[in-house]
């Protein structure tokens, strides 16, 4: 009987050592196999005289992005960083500022870095609640506001200041991500990009373009209409948070000139190009609407703006690129260069 028990006791000893055993080998052989997450960097540096081609591998979004930099003028100076942000292609395609305006061209005879980020599709530069099976996974906000601005700087030897221009879509996030980090650009140019997302007019731009024109689903960007998300990004409900960064946005009234009608007749003939010439008069009458709720809103917060309400214009490009120069006087003044 007394050797029974001993016996049990010595199996019980052998057993609970095998058992801590398996279990160390088991988590050691856990952490031994655990990826550790890549730190966001700088993986290439192609350079084509004055244009550098960046591939930035983002940890938010653990893919590598390609960001375009047109060089200063003086590229032997420190310069600062003027991003300039594409439309609903995220500059994929032929819908971008490198293709559509004079800006290349007008911002090399000054003294400044041109930040072009390549991609983000419909996304609204936003950083979703979870991955979309058509649009991936964005985290847009994060990887502008955290991850890309300390690399740059260092890549380029900047000044450290930053200006931020963006049309369409991506002049309602230029405004959110001036919201998301204050300070982080000094001057602010939106052009053509409704300000409210969260009430119904808002939610309808979003949703057309995410969905309608973008194959996304929203509730993987926001969540669905009652998600608080939609009120936490909305640039008028969050106009407080604009306070101290200097602001133009511009807006045309929807109203076609012959050239507006011209253009997109020229772009793509017969219905198709009516239907388009439609479009861009709806949507820059409602742009205007936003624009003009995002003033009242500022002013009742007694937030100095710049606006342009253009008497004319549709949602198009010459109208951009036109803002743009009007906009470089304070864009410039944001970065403290001359203009």
């Amino acid at each position: 009987m007394k050797f029974s028990a001993l016996r049990n006791v010595a199996v019980l000893r052998a057993s609970a050592v095998a058992l801590t055993t398996a279990v160390a080998v088991s988590l050691l052989g856990t952490a031994a196999s655990a990826v550790p997450e890549k730190p966001s960097k700088i993986t290439s540096v192609t350079k084509e005289g004055r244009t550098w081609h960046l591939r930035v591998y983002s940890e938010a979004m653990a893919q590598e992005i390609t960001v375009d930099v047109q060089r200063p003028v003086d590229e032997s100076q420190p310069a600062p960083n003027l991003w300039m942000l594409n439309g609903l292609d995220g500059g994929l395609g032929t819908a971008s500022w490198k293709a559509q305006t004079d800006a290349l061209d007008f911002l090399s005879t000054k003294q400044v870095n041109v930040i072009q980020p390549i991609g983000g599709f419909a996304s609204y530069y936003a950083d979703w609640k979870q991955a979309d099976p058509k649009l991936g996974l964005n985290k847009w906000t994060t990887f502008f506001t955290e991850e890309l601005p300390p690399l740059l700087d260092e890549q380029l030897g900047s000044t450290g200041l930053n200006s931020l221009a963006g049309l369409s879509t991506s002049g309602t996030s230029v405004l959110q991500l001036a919201e998301a980090k204050p300070g982080l650009w000094k001057s602010v140019a939106a052009y053509s990009g409704c300000a409210q997302i969260a009430d119904p007019l808002g939610k309808q731009f979003v949703k057309f373009s995410v969905e309608t024109w973008g194959g996304g689903d929203t509730e993987n960007m926001y969540g669905p209409d009652n998600d608080p998300a939609w009120a936490a990004n909305d640039p008028v409900l969050n106009a407080e948070k604009l306070r101290g960064t200097q602001l133009y946005v511009f807006s045309g009234s929807g109203i076609p000139m012959i050239q507006d009608v011209q253009y997109y007749l020229n772009s793509a003939p017969g219905i198709n190009g009516a239907v388009n010439l439609t479009l861009g008069v709806l949507i820059e009458g409602a742009v205007n609407a936003c624009t003009a709720n995002l003033k009242t809103k500022l002013d009742s917060l007694g937030i100095p703006a710049t606006f342009n309400f253009n008497a004319v214009g549709t949602h198009y490009w010459p109208y951009w690129e036109q803002a743009l120069h009007e906009s470089w006087p304070m864009l410039a003044n944001g970065m403290n260069i001359p203009a």
